[in-house]
């Protein structure tokens, strides 16, 4: 047996993280502290803090605050190494005002929350498509954000504007407007107020196209990734590429780091959690989370609860035993997270459709016909046969009820059974009622 004094220490790592240095503890696996020093933030430097890791023992876990910020070069690195990597949250204000705050202190408070258990969460790994989404959205988002204030400050000038230049423009769209202040050529000189009026309204315009631009252009980049990375996402009612990005972003590249659909649910902030006292007995959503993904499911929902029928019977329902919509929506925001999960982690394609219409046609059945039997609206059977609206629902009633008509008819006539009915129809007055609709006239 070996001595158990030679054998090698396990340890276990915090780093405070900054801008320009990165401050590294070390204690035992049992919080015993082994050592502490802070390093640049340079490629020597996070080399120099690995061989200072290393040679303490082996190591079991390393606490980082900022791993997504400040600390992402190194998190690389460690992680590079073999070692596991922990996000660690910024330290309690409490804990701060009571016991202080410096580097070496953070440092070692972050050793501690990982062997207390208290953080235990995987970093994005930020080397993959979904890296690119955020990035992407980022520039994007400022873009609208510009482009927004741009016409916000034209409209504001046209508000004040003098009389001849007001009455140029009023009642134009945006894009007309923008389009004929782009191609104007103001003259005069720096003192009048209407050509210096002009003048900048023409800059604005010029500012409002280049950013419109941009964010067609990032809306376009946004359409690619998402079609080749996650193209079944979007698949589901009320997902476009707006929410799916966002959704995915927070999800990140590496999806071992959410091991289940609670898991992805406390991550969007939809996580019911208990808020009973005395006599009351309740829960509430979780205030936790990423809010924007949070924002993203809400969006979701609304939608739903417009123009799905499934969610629709589901609030009638809930508003029958007495809910409020606020109470309702957060009920759906928990239901959509879970489904949203498994679409990321196991994609299941949206029901086909484009068997529909031809199968119709070819039993000559009309879309009032079906609409009859299946009391719905003639309109809502043409849009769910050309694939304008998602009901997965009613596909499988509209396609059961088809099969089923066509189990009735028995077997279809052949060519030569065909050119005999239509040559008794035309006899007869009455068209066969296996003739397809774009022949009956």
């Amino acid at each position: 047996m070996s001595d158990p004094e030679l054998q090698e220490p396990r340890i276990v790592v915090g780093i405070d993280t900054h801008a320009d240095t990165h401050h590294v503890a070390v204690v035992t696996e049992y919080g015993k502290p082994l050592g502490d020093q802070a390093f640049p933030t340079t490629t020597a430097g996070y080399q120099e803090a690995l061989h200072f890791i290393t040679g303490f023992g082996e190591v079991l876990q390393v606490g980082m605050e900022g791993t997504g910020t400040y600390g992402t070069a190194l998190t690389k690195i460690l992680q590079d190494e073999g070692m596991l990597v922990i996000e660690v949250n910024r330290p309690d204000r409490q804990q701060r005002r009571l016991k202080g705050k410096t580097d070496p202190l953070d440092a070692y408070r972050a050793a501690q929350s990982v062997i207390a258990g208290r953080s235990t969460a995987i970093p994005k790994a930020k080397d993959g498509p979904v890296e690119c989404l955020r990035v992407l959205r980022a520039s994007r988002a400022s873009a609208m954000k510009s482009r927004s204030a741009a016409i916000n400050q034209i409209k504001s000038l046209l508000v004040s504007a003098p009389e001849g230049l007001r009455a140029k423009y009023h009642g134009m769209t945006t894009t007309t407007m923008t389009g004929i202040m782009a191609r104007s050529r103001p003259s005069g000189h720096l003192a009048d107020p209407t050509y210096m009026t002009a003048r900048v309204l023409k800059s604005l315009a010029i500012r409002y196209q280049h950013l419109s631009a941009e964010v067609e252009d990032a809306t376009a980049q946004l359409h690619d990734i998402l079609k080749s990375y996650a193209p079944m996402l979007q698949e589901l009612t009320g997902v476009g590429p707006d929410v799916a990005s966002q959704l995915l972003i927070t999800f990140g590249d590496n999806r071992e780091r959410v091991g289940n659909e609670a898991q992805f649910a406390a991550l969007t902030g939809v996580a019911p959690i208990p808020a009973s006292s005395g006599k009351t007995s309740r829960h509430r959503l979780s205030r936790g989370g990423d809010r924007q993904a949070n924002c993203a499911l809400h969006h979701i929902v609304l939608v739903r609860m417009n123009i799905d029928p499934r969610t629709k019977d589901y609030v009638a329902k809930r508003t029958e035993e007495g809910k409020s919509k606020r109470e309702i929506i957060r009920c759906l925001k928990r239901y959509v997270a879970r489904e949203v999960y498994h679409q990321i982690t196991n994609p299941t394609p949206a029901p086909t459709f484009d068997d529909l219409r031809p199968l119709r046609h070819e039993l000559g059945l009309t879309l009032q016909d079906a609409a009859t039997d299946l009391d719905e609206w003639p309109s809502t059977l043409s849009r769910l046969e050309r694939g304008r609206t998602r009901n997965d629902h009613l596909l499988l009633r509209y396609r059961a009820w088809l099969h089923n008509q066509r189990t009735m008819a028995g077997p279809l006539p052949t060519a030569r059974d065909s050119s005999d009915g239509l040559s008794t129809a035309t006899t007869t007055g009455e068209l066969p009622k296996w003739l397809p609709e774009s022949s009956r006239g």
